[in-house]
Order: C-alpha cells, then sequence, then structure tokens
C-alpha cells in the first residue's frame, strides 16, 4: 500500500479519533515537498551547478528551479541576482512517490542513521530533513559522482502545532526518534 492509500486508508481516521475532528478536511496533510541545494563554497564552479541540476532531476523527475541572491553580500562575494543554489516542489502523486522512497529507501542507506529528530519539526509542523550526501538516493550511481552534495528535505503540512504532525509522520512509518 503506498502513502496515499495509507493516509486516506488509516491515518486520517487514526488522527480523527486522536484529536478529535468532526471534519476529515480538517485532519493535517502533506501539501507539498521541497527539496533545495545551495551551492556554498562552490559558487564559482559553472560545472556544480549543472551536476546538482542533474541530479535533482534525477531524483525527483522534474526540472530544478535556480533560485537566485536577493541582495549582494560582499563577505560571501555575493552578487544579487547571482545562482546560489536549486530547489524543486513536488505535489501530488510525484510527492507521495518521493516520499515513499525517501522513508523505504534512502533514509536507510543513510551511514549512521538512527532516526529522524523531534529537532526537526518546526512549530507550524513541517519536517525538514538535511541529507549530507545525496549517494543515499537509489537513482545516484556512486561510480558517476564526481562531487559529493548534501541536500536539505522540507515537507510542509497543514498540521497546527508538532505533536498533530508527529503523530501523522508516526502514523505514516517515518522513522522518528522517540525521547
Amino acid at each position: 500500500m503506498n502513502f496515499k492509500e495509507l493516509y486516506k486508508k488509516e491515518v486520517a481516521g487514526k488522527l480523527m479519533k486522536e484529536f478529535g475532528y468532526k471534519n476529515v478536511n480538517a485532519v493535517p496533510k502533506m501539501t507539498k515537498v521541497v527539496v533545495n541545494v545551495g551551492f556554498g563554497k562552490s559558487l564559482k564552479e559553472p560545472k556544480v551547478a549543472e551536476a546538482v541540476e542533474a541530479t535533482l532531476r534525477r531524483i525527483t523527475g522534474q526540472k530544478p528551479l535556480l533560485t537566485k541572491a536577493k541582495k549582494s553580500i560582499s563577505n560571501f562575494k555575493l552578487r544579487a541576482g547571482q545562482v546560489v543554489g536549486a530547489k524543486v516542489t513536488l505535489r501530488g502523486k510525484r510527492m507521495y512517490d518521493f516520499l515513499e522512497k525517501m522513508v523505504k529507501v534512502a533514509l536507510p542507506r543513510v551511514r549512521d542513521f538512527r532516526g529522524l529528530s523531534p529537532k526537526a519539526f518546526d512549530e507550524n509542523g513541517n519536517l525538514t530533513i538535511g541529507f549530507k550526501e545525496h549517494l543515499s538516493f537509489p537513482e545516484i550511481r556512486p561510480d558517476e559522482v564526481e562531487r559529493i552534495h548534501g541536500l536539505e528535505v522540507t515537507v510542509v503540512t497543514t498540521a497546527k502545532n508538532k505533536a498533530e504532525a508527529k503523530k501523522m509522520f508516526t502514523y505514516l512509518g517515518f522513522p522518528l526518534i522517540e525521547k
């Protein structure tokens, strides 16, 4: 059973009982996933931007949007309008497919992974996961990689607080660390 079916058949019902929702539409749900890569120290190298764009396209199945600096910062040798990163926003079927692949394949492949920290949630119930290496995704073959880069995955939800979001992700099978 995939994530969307699991959410509709089991998770929504459990959340309605636990938090006392009268309406199905009030139950927290995932709205989008944003996969983000900042170029960091390798801003001056044009090959890095191409490599990051290619890996994001492979991982998500969607063309990334290049993000630009909003203002110039001389200490970082940054100019306004200079490309500083790339991001992909996933919704609908692609979002569910990506999340399932991330939870069932990519996270278990991360070295020394013990679970997602409770600190990964913000006050609005959104979950942010950082990957130090993009190699844990199955589409990336280690022998083809020239330079390893990290990426950040943010799952945006309609949850009102951390508790609702944590329960939803726990029921979906995300490996959360319980304190």
